[in-house]
């Protein structure tokens, strides 16, 4: 159902439209907390550090489908806000193309980049294979990532955070189940371990996405326009672009930042990259979910700018801090204190080198939750206002401290000194988002449509 975010109380309309979203973070983490667990437990150690290997790599094109998303989610708010249907759906058609387009150049660019990418982190000989073979499987599923994130985008805009739930939590508990069957009844067939793994996520993100799309274009079917959309806009890809393009940037950077930094990692070793790997599950859980919920604020936001309704903007920001404040309480609790037991879900051993990783990186990163929340709200109403030259500032501060950081501190304190520059960089960076998100006040500049 199509949700018109510029009516009602902001706090309570705020919460019932980014509480789906939180689920659907949920279940799209377990497609990758699934192949962790599965990967660890069924196949080994050396399985569980390829797929987390891999997963570095698989965030540079997470980041572009992220970035569709946004761009989409972004300039379709603020038309449905308007109530100009016809040129939202002219929107939502332009970005749905310009997406087929990037999705097949980025696909062919992985097939025949992929070895040298892992090469280039220090993949370790005993897991190249195998983190090649993961990867390779993941690119030719590329369509389905970057579809379905469209797709959700486009319910987004309309006010509808529950029907992607609705797909996803089915197709990610249904990936748990393939798995497990790829990797321990069908071994036979998938001998490597790590290939049963990633065709299972392979058809299941086929079936959420195909989905999505469908009913994408029967909701559209049911909105009346005065007018005939378009198939194709430049001038509207234009706008997407002015949002997606940084956004891309942004989530891109950020993806190398980390496979920098997963470089540096992998030079401690296989069982150092396992905790790791196994950790920043957890940690991606609650980044996730923040950066989701601070995407609603996005929606939020840029429908009520294209509604001219700015006041409801700062107050849908109070209500998002709290919101955001309020999940990390759990997380925060759990990660400290009992990160050893979460961890060792994906490990079996539960005293060697590899659990202890997990753990320490847990417990400096947990408390810093809270910080990080306060700047994906103030992110999330700067991105939704189109100021995405602040955004921009912010988030390469935040990486280019974690990558300098994570080199200069790791000669000096080990593998503890790079898990202290995710706490640095959040801090900062968080000072500059709020910063920014208090100057639009002054200034009043906004970017209607």
């Amino acid at each position: 159902m199509n949700k018109d975010l510029t009516v009602g109380e902001p706090s309570r309309v705020l919460l019932k439209f980014c509480l789906p979203l939180f689920g659907s973070v949920i279940f799209q983490q377990l497609y990758n907390v699934a192949d962790s667990f599965v990967a660890g437990k069924f196949v080994g150690e050396a399985a569980l550090a390829a797929v987390g290997n891999s997963y570095e790599v698989t965030l540079i094109f997470i980041a572009f489908g992220f970035g569709c998303n946004i761009g989409c989610s972004v300039i379709a708010s603020q038309l449905f806000g308007a109530k100009r249907f016809g040129q939202m759906k002219t929107a939502v058609f332009t970005a749905l193309i310009a997406t087929g387009v990037l999705c097949a150049v980025l696909m062919a660019l992985g097939f025949g980049f992929s070895r040298q990418l892992l090469e280039w982190i220090h993949t370790p000989a005993d897991i190249l294979a195998d983190s090649r073979l993961y990867l390779d499987i993941y690119i030719l599923g590329l369509p389905f990532v970057f579809f379905y994130n469209v797709s959700t985008g486009i319910f987004s805009a309309m006010g509808d955070s529950k029907t992607p739930f609705y797909f996803l939590a089915v197709s990610s508990v249904s990936n748990i189940g393939m798995d497990i069957l790829f990797t321990t009844a069908l071994s036979t067939v998938f001998t490597r371990g790590v290939d049963g793994v990633a065709w299972a996520t392979f058809l299941c993100q086929g079936v959420s996405c195909i989905l999505a799309v469908f009913f994408v274009f029967r909701r559209f079917g049911r909105i009346e326009t005065d007018e005939n959309p378009e198939l194709f806009s430049w001038r509207l890809l234009g706008k997407i672009s002015v949002v997606a393009v940084p956004s891309i940037l942004q989530q891109s950077f950020i993806s190398v930042g980390n496979i920098i930094i997963q470089g540096v990692i992998n030079s401690f070793g296989s069982a150092v990259i396992a905790g790791y790997s196994a950790a920043v599950k957890l940690n991606n859980l609650v980044i996730t979910s923040l950066t989701t919920l601070g995407n609603g604020i996005s929606n939020f936001s840029a429908q009520n700018l294209g509604a001219g309704k700015l006041d409801r903007i700062r107050a849908g920001f109070r209500a998002g801090l709290g919101l955001v404040w309020t999940l990390c309480v759990p997380f925060a609790l759990l990660y400290f204190f009992l990160g050893k037991s979460l961890v060792y879900i994906f490990l079996d051993d539960g005293s060697g080198e590899a659990m202890q990783t997990g753990v320490t990186f847990l417990r400096i990163v947990a408390p810093f939750y809270f910080v990080v929340a306060a700047k994906l709200v103030s992110d999330g109403v700067l991105r939704g206002m189109g100021k995405m030259r602040q955004f921009m500032t912010a988030t390469f501060t935040d990486l280019v401290l974690r990558v300098v950081l994570a080199f200069g501190l790791s000669k000096l304190w080990g593998v503890t000194g790079i898990w202290l520059s995710w706490p640095i960089g959040w801090s900062v960076a968080t000072v500059m988002s709020i910063f920014f998100y208090r100057s639009i006040w002054k200034d009043r500049e906004t970017h209607v449509l």
